[in-house]
């Protein structure tokens, strides 16, 4: 009985122990079937967060950066900034390093690759190596004095025209010439491809690396523009009714004639695009035989100061008094262009003549327009230092404006004239619309042949406009104090540009011409700056006649 007890009792615990072998096995292979499952989850959010930073690493390039790398549209930046002190290499390269190379744009490369015969571009981020895009020329100044150095500027900016940037590395270069000029102790040079965003942008970035020379941990400040009131003292002393009514009244009266103005323009629009072109002047050039060409950049700084006191006096903006000027002084120009046409006889009786310049002339400029919110200073400025988030890219769109060419007994008649043209244009959503059919254009019809029908619009105006605001302060660019700042663009079928930057009290004028058409852009900058004291003087008197 012992024994049989013994042997049953072994018996289960045998089996009990093959039981609990058997759940051991069955626990480790669930344990390793876990571990398997594991292990695979996190092989899989590891090749997620691979492609999640590929992704952050390589971006597609957007529509407008494609179109600005067509041949027939490649567009650049460009920005001579006059410093008051002398260039320090050492610093100047260790900022960049500090701010700029940190924008995801100015350290990644232009990649193009070939998927299915198909081009695809992308933005790829890459190591930079600062000191290959900072170009410090070696420059013989003991034989130079201003009046030569200016010119020698303006021949290395010109020759920069021609030179297309290295696509081995992100696009964008710094140029730091020891060189005294008559309004700059030295002078940067800033090139930046289009492609990699608009001016607006640009400058806000070039600011976000500058700081008020009064507070070297402060960045620059702009101007505030103060809105009128809406009038609502007026309001009060008139009955609730009315007020209404009257306010039904203008919104259906602004709505209509916003409707109207753009319907208008789009027809203007597509007219241009199809056959209406501008008059040949002297100042129209002819970019459908050659697709890039040497231009020639000069400057020309005037007083802000001059500028506000006709914009007050004539109750107008900054940009409506530089856009009347600008047309007063185009005038001028044209005037003599036309006289120099003439022969000697017919000089003597031209003299005559109230006018040379014939009647009817069709010249129009492309206005360019931020469409959406200026990125903030402090925002670059934190995207930069901290690696946040911010708005960038092309978003521009063009508005044609009729300049009226005409010698006007009066001079204050070309500053109603441009305010008249420019106010029904901003009742209008004119920019909006280019902004939206280029991008049409570019989805539907593919990069080059959008950039095809672009190119053939703008080549039947004569001009492109467009003004920037500046800082109000003194600002230092790494330590380096800023006198003037003259932006502008070349790539773009127009033989003329003319770019308008304020800093402090003062205006630059930058014009970027091509001179095999505008062989004497210095006079044109003498025509506006005489055209500008003829309008101050008329407002002068008239202010002492009321």
């Amino acid at each position: 009985m012992i024994t049989n007890v013994f042997f049953f009792f072994n018996f289960d615990l045998n089996i009990m122990s093959r039981d609990r072998k058997k759940q051991r096995r069955k626990t480790k292979i669930k344990n390793q079937t876990m571990e398997i499952k594991i292990r695979r989850r996190r092989g899989y959010i590891a090749e997620t967060t691979v492609e999640k930073e590929v992704e952050e690493e390589e971006q597609p390039l957007s529509p407008a950066a494609r179109l600005f790398h067509a041949p027939e549209f490649n567009c650049y930046i460009i920005s001579v900034v006059g410093l008051k002190n002398k260039i320090q290499p050492d610093v100047i390269i260790e900022g960049i390093k500090q701010t700029l190379i940190r924008h995801p744009r100015f350290s990644s490369k232009l990649v193009n690759n070939w998927n299915n015969n198909r081009q695809e571009q992308k933005w790829v981020r890459t190591n930079v190596v600062v000191e290959d895009h900072v170009i410090i020329p070696k420059i013989e100044t003991q034989n130079i004095n201003n009046a030569n150095a200016d010119a020698f500027l303006e021949s290395y900016v010109s020759d920069l025209t021609t030179i297309p940037l290295d696509t081995s590395k992100p696009l964008w270069e710094v140029h730091l010439l020891d060189l005294k000029t008559s309004d700059a102790e030295n002078v940067v040079v800033l090139r930046v491809h289009h492609s990699l965003g608009d001016g607006m942008s640009m400058m806000s970035l070039v600011l976000a690396c500058t700081r008020k020379t009064s507070n070297p941990n402060e960045l620059p400040s702009l101007p505030y523009q103060n809105r009128p009131s809406s009038g609502s003292s007026s309001l009060k002393t008139s009955s609730r009714c009315y007020a209404r009514f009257f306010w039904l009244i203008m919104v259906l009266w602004s709505a209509t004639m916003l409707v109207l103005n753009t319907v208008c323009d789009a027809l203007e629009f597509i007219a241009t695009t199809l056959f209406l072109k501008d008059t040949e002047t002297p100042i129209k050039g002819d970019f459908r035989l050659s697709t890039r060409k040497r231009m020639c950049m000069v400057h020309r700084t005037v007083s802000l100061d001059d500028i506000k006191l006709i914009k007050n006096a004539m109750k107008m903006t900054v940009n409506d008094v530089v856009l009347g000027v600008s047309q007063a002084g185009l005038s001028q120009y044209l005037k003599r262009r036309y006289e120099e046409k003439k022969k000697a006889g017919e000089q003597e009786e031209s003299k005559r003549n109230s006018s040379n310049i014939p009647k009817g002339i069709r010249l129009r400029g492309a206005l360019l327009v931020n469409i959406r919110p200026t990125t903030g200073i402090q925002d670059l400025a934190d995207m930069m230092a901290k690696g946040s988030k911010c708005r960038w890219g092309n978003w521009i769109g063009y508005i044609v404006f009729p300049f009226s060419i005409a010698l006007c007994d009066d001079p204050l008649e070309h500053l109603r004239r441009a305010k008249s043209t420019i106010d029904r244009k901003k009742n209008s959503l004119e920019a909006v619309l280019t902004f939206a059919v280029g991008k049409i254009l570019l989805k539907s019809l593919g990069v080059q042949r959008a950039a095809n029908v672009i190119n053939r619009a703008l080549s039947n105006t004569t001009m492109s406009f467009s003004n920037l605001v500046g800082p109000i302060e003194e600002i230092s660019f790494y330590g380096h104090t800023v006198t003037y700042m003259a932006p502008s663009v070349y790539g773009h079928p127009h033989a003329l540009t003319m770019h308008f930057q304020s800093y402090m009290n003062k205006l630059t004028i930058s014009l970027t011409v091509d001179p095999m058409v505008i062989s004497d852009p210095h006079k044109l900058c003498d025509d506006w700056e005489e055209s500008l004291r003829s309008i101050k003087a008329a407002v002068q008197e008239r202010s002492s006649t009321q």
